[in-house]
């Protein structure tokens, strides 16, 4: 499959409307959160071939291919306080990715793109790993190095470059280079969603080790100083306060706490003090959460798959060419309306059980023996994941997925949403 994928599908129109609250299930139960995604749900069959923009019936497609290196390396930030923690000489091990819409052709053979990618981005990188950064930049911030990557990259079609210095922070360029910052918390507390049907596991008093990612596009606001990681703290730490080692139901606004009423409550609560917000991420679990940017909210779900795959195109003695395998990062990202009595936007277990025979038929599998998938790469295979998920689950507008860290395929509807680090 080329670096972006071409996808036709003949699809039927939905079986039937989405069931309205209050509707009788045909065994003559209360309908269930399965029961209304299947009830809207499209039968589709696709055929994918090779080619540049793509389409999914009526929609578009987009392909991005994505690599990442590490480094680990000495810095100081000398525009810092001279106290503060990041003045004086310290040492990370920093992350880098980039994600790109390449054009067909760009790698040596079709399915080749990942791997070109990241012995790109590590060429790149390559004179950072141990090594004083402020050698190569006078302020090496993780935007500064962001952007010092991204100069040298001479890769086309990029639509994001990040550099993290730690596991719960980093920079995301976009493909204007603007740059949004992001850090990740925690809190521990308890909850329970009182409106779930009787024997649902998430009505019973529960918790969880719960995740936040703050985001803040720092070309929003009209601060005179970029939004920096201390800052992000400051405004997190009430917050931090009010929700850690607390019973959610008992806080004011969070009478039902699912995932993505805890990020609009968030939302609210962040945004008059940090103008510069532009998504709140929840993770329930490690596996699932939701986002929310003030007016839409996303969810997804990850799961991993250790399968074999063979690249068709690789020339031959190459070791693409051979049976080898992966344990991949499966990432589903579901768009819907929220669902005002349930207060989520689709069920995550539901998610979990409609996807689930499409999840078998990967895990532990030969994927190359898989009928209609026409190549063993991360783009082909995800192409495939959104073709065939999205008849069990027409709320799915993107897959994400990565053969290890940072390294792999996005493939989306045109008209999803901005990429968000998750």
């Amino acid at each position: 499959m080329d670096s972006k994928a071409s996808m036709e599908i003949s699809a039927t129109a939905p079986m039937q409307a989405a069931l309205r609250p209050g509707a009788k299930s045909l065994s003559g139960g209360a309908v269930t959160g399965s029961e209304r995604i299947m009830a809207c749900s499209l039968k589709a069959q696709a055929h994918f071939k090779s080619s540049g923009e793509g389409t999914i019936g009526s929609m578009s497609v987009s392909v991005l291919h994505c690599a990442s290196a590490g480094f680990e390396s000495a810095c100081r930030i000398p525009a810092l306080p001279p106290l503060h923690r990041s003045h004086g000489l310290h040492g990370h091990s920093y992350f880098a990715t980039v994600r790109a819409a390449l054009p067909a052709g760009w790698a040596a053979f079709p399915g080749g793109e990942v791997e070109a990618l990241r012995a790109r981005i590590g060429e790149v990188a390559a004179p950072l790993d141990h090594a004083l950064l402020n050698d190569h930049l006078s302020e090496p911030t993780d935007e500064n190095l962001a952007r010092w990557v991204r100069t040298r990259l001479a890769v086309p079609g990029i639509v994001q470059v990040g550099v993290q210095s730690t596991a719960h922070s980093g920079v995301d360029l976009d493909g204007a280079g603007h740059a949004h910052v992001w850090r990740r918390y925690r809190f521990q507390a308890a909850h329970q969603l009182p409106n779930v049907p009787a024997g649902h596991q998430c009505g019973r008093m529960h918790g969880h080790g719960f995740e936040v990612i703050l985001h803040a596009n720092t070309d929003l606001g009209e601060r005179d100083l970029a939004i920096d990681y201390d800052h992000l703290d400051e405004v997190w730490a009430p917050l931090h306060f009010a929700l850690n080692y607390r019973c959610l139901n008992d806080i004011a606004g969070l009478q039902n706490p699912t995932s993505e009423n805890i990020s609009a409550w968030l939302w609210d609560r962040l945004k008059p003090v940090l103008p510069e917000l532009s998504w709140v991420t929840v993770y329930e679990t490690g596996s699932s959460g939701a986002n929310f940017n003030g007016q839409s909210y996303r969810i997804w779900k990850e799961m991993t798959l250790d399968s074999a795959v063979r690249l068709k195109h690789a020339p031959g003695g190459h070791p693409l060419a051979g049976t080898h395998g992966h344990t991949f990062t499966l990432r589903l990202h579901l768009a819907a309306p929220l669902d005002q009595v349930m207060g989520w936007t689709v069920d995550f277990g539901d998610v979990k059980s409609l996807f689930n025979p499409i999840f078998k038929r990967l895990d532990h599998h030969p994927l190359y023996e898989i009928a209609g998938l026409p190549d063993g790469d991360a783009a082909s295979i995800a192409a495939w994941v959104l073709r065939e998920g999205g008849g069990v689950l027409p709320q799915i507008d993107r897959v994400d997925l990565y053969e290890t860290r940072g390294s792999g395929a996005i493939v989306s509807r045109a008209d999803s949403e901005e990429l968000i680090p998750v």
